[in-house]
């Protein structure tokens, strides 16, 4: 039983018990009464009375009465006291439901930030009432939405600014490297040596775009229109890849959803053993709609795929490849998007990726 049944289901038993008890009292103090009457009128009439019918046929007659008030008392209080008991449940529904109504309003909050349908948690509580236990549960709440909040700006901040500092020295290495490698003097020794840095140069921009990506999922969304994740499945897709695409809209960020196909894509791609296949799938389902990506590839212990969502986690033989964010910024989207992604390892290798946004 949820808190306000529990409460209803208190408030009801009280007053039942309560109701008995007064009842029983109230029987009890009238057959007392009752009795007392009967001892009096059963006693010897006093001279010149006028003549009454025998005492064992008056005190059968007084007994009789007596049994039938107590019944109708105790009929009639039992039936009103069930009306009445019903009654104050009724109440007591309502007035737990108005006395909970605040903690719903926290429940609420508290959930729309953690589904991210408020990306950012701009959300509060602002409860408006008296200064109690639950006025205080809701303002210590948004004390410390506050600061988590303030705490998430200046961390998305600070590597949105890093990332935009760390791009002007690349270029201008990548730019050093490039004019020195076309030189005529260059020598093969130079140009060898230029190549491998203008890789390594490539490698770390790959990471401050990744960077920057993830930063930007991870604020709030300004730009919200319909985006069928078939069609950007058809445009990023290699036509290679095994495609089974059915019309799923969702509402959000065009050229964010697209990394995220592209970034599923390519590390199911990347990620890949002798079979070499690809297949991804769209769909709507009961939570919205549905893209699913799964490849061939390497055995994956179970308890490790979890972590294949960490920011800079990435498989050894992989490494100079990429900069292990792919799976992050999947997982930074679709939360942006008010999404859920889930993943799990094939049995014969490989893995299954499903992320379900709401529907648009």
């Amino acid at each position: 039983m949820n808190l306000r049944l529990r409460l209803t289901v208190l408030y009801g038993g009280l007053f039942l018990l309560a109701g008995v008890a007064l009842l029983g009292v109230t029987y009890f103090l009238f057959t007392r009464q009752v009795g007392q009457r009967v001892a009096i009128i059963s006693g010897t009439p006093p001279p010149g009375a006028p003549l009454l019918p025998s005492l064992e046929a008056l005190d059968a007659q007084a007994h009789q009465l007596r049994a039938a008030a107590a019944t109708s008392l105790l009929t009639q209080g039992a039936l009103a006291l069930a009306a009445v008991a019903v009654l104050a449940a009724g109440l007591g529904w309502l007035v737990a439901g108005r006395a909970l109504a605040p903690l719903r309003q926290v429940t609420e909050t508290a959930r729309r930030i953690a589904a991210a349908a408020d990306p950012g948690g701009h959300a509060r509580i602002a409860l408006r009432g008296p200064e109690d236990e639950v006025k205080d549960l809701a303002d210590a709440f948004d004390v410390m939405v506050e600061r988590l909040d303030r705490s998430f700006d200046a961390q998305r901040r600070f590597v949105a600014n890093a990332s935009h500092e760390l791009r002007t020295p690349l270029t201008l290495n990548r730019s050093v490297v490039e004019v020195a490698m076309h030189r005529r003097t260059a020598s093969d020794d130079v140009r060898e040596l230029g190549g491998k840095l203008l890789r390594i140069n490539a490698r770390h921009e790959r990471l401050i775009s990744g960077l920057l990506l993830l930063a930007k999922s991870e604020s709030a969304l300004t730009e919200r229109c319909p985006v069928d994740l078939a069609a950007l499945v058809a445009h990023v897709t290699p036509p290679e890849v095994s495609q089974h695409l059915a019309e799923a809209v969702t509402i959000g960020d065009a050229l964010l959803l697209e990394r995220l196909v592209h970034n599923l894509v390519e590390n199911a791609l990347r990620h890949n053993n002798e079979e070499r296949w690809v297949r991804v799938t769209t769909r709507k389902s009961r939570n919205g709609v549905e893209l699913e990506v799964a490849n061939s590839g390497p055995v994956i212990p179970p308890p490790e795929v979890p972590a294949l969502f960490d920011p800079f986690h990435r498989q050894a033989r992989v490494a100079a490849e990429g900069a292990g964010l792919g799976l992050s910024i999947v997982r930074s989207v679709a939360h942006a998007h008010g999404g859920e992604v889930v993943a799990r390892a094939r049995a014969e290798g490989g893995l299954v990726v499903v992320v379900t946004l709401p529907s648009g």
